[in-house]
């Protein structure tokens, strides 16, 4: 069981990562962040019925139900406003990578809101992640083509936040638990469109794909970052639990500096190459945290100045 939720962690990181390498290029042809979110959450909704008919369950929730997973949809809805905004302000690579505060966040959450144990191994990752996210981040200047603006490192950080949030909510609410992971995904995504609706009523432009390329972006988001991830995500949760999903979130960043290079012509530093490195590390050491916890505690016996 461990061994899938690790496989699916890092699935789905690893595919919420291609989020720049779509959005960007719609940016370029014109169109805004709501409206994109907009386009990759309602074409998501289709597939995840077809997926849901086909395996014969109904599409009702009970009234307990309905409270948490609301919630969950307009948090998932705020997480990707706030990045895909950020996007505006500095690199997506950058961005991306600034994402990845929320594994601190949820361990935090973990620990203080739900008495959760922080292991050693823990401490230790979020510390070499730590190492690498400041070689990842550039300061190099403040605009879209580099460097991180203030504007956009708070709306990360809104991203992060409302994405740990969701993290543990999935986490610990019992009256979700019985809802199958692409039911509650399309519920999800349901709801979230509802944030995307008010910022349109509010005075936002509804812009559209332009077009076979554009449909060809707003397609591939709501497939691989949207349905892919989202479900990966979920189910990864109910494996290994809140934290070691969020860790293995590092892929997330990795993956979008790489497209971000490949597919946008943006340039990789040396800082950002040692980077993902610390960060594929700290991922690596995450798999192998019940014999590295046994190892440290074994090293504590046998040097008990150590415990001093």
């Amino acid at each position: 069981m461990k061994l899938k939720g690790y496989i699916l962690a890092a699935l789905a990181a690893a595919t919420y990562g291609t989020n720049p390498a779509f959005a960007v290029p719609l940016y370029g042809d014109g169109m805004n962040p709501t409206s994109v979110l907009l386009f990759r959450y309602l074409l998501s909704l289709p597939i995840l019925l077809l997926i849901i008919l086909g395996r014969g369950w109904n599409l009702k929730l009970n009234r307990r139900e309905l409270a948490p997973v609301v919630i969950l949809g307009v948090l998932m809805g705020l997480s990707s406003l706030g990045l895909f905004e950020s996007y505006k302000y500095m690199n997506a690579g950058v961005a991306s990578t600034l994402l990845f505060m929320y594994p601190v966040m949820v361990a935090l959450l973990m620990t203080f809101f739900y008495h959760e144990r922080f292991r050693i191994t823990t401490g230790i990752c979020l510390a070499i992640m730590t190492a690498g996210l400041l070689l990842l981040v550039r300061t190099d200047g403040g605009d879209a083509e580099g460097g991180v603006s203030l504007v956009g490192f708070l709306l990360v950080f809104l991203s992060s936040l409302t994405y740990a949030v969701y993290l543990v909510m999935t986490n610990v609410s019992t009256k979700i638990k019985g809802i199958p992971t692409v039911k509650l995904l399309f519920y999800q995504l349901l709801a979230g469109s509802s944030v995307f609706i008010f910022m349109l009523v509010a005075g936002e432009p509804l812009t559209l794909p332009g077009g076979l390329n554009g449909w060809t972006d707003v397609t591939a988001l709501a497939l691989l970052p949207t349905v892919m991830s989202l479900y990966c995500t979920t189910a990864a949760i109910h494996c290994i639990g809140s934290t070691p999903t969020a860790i293995f979130g590092a892929l997330e960043p990795v993956t979008a500096v790489v497209l971000s290079v490949v597919l946008l012509h943006q340039p990789m530093s040396t800082n950002e190459i040692l980077g993902g490195l610390l960060i594929i590390i700290a991922t690596s050491l995450v798999v192998a945290s019940d014999p590295v916890d046994h190892a440290l505690l074994r090293m504590r016996r046998l040097f008990p100045r150590l415990r001093r």
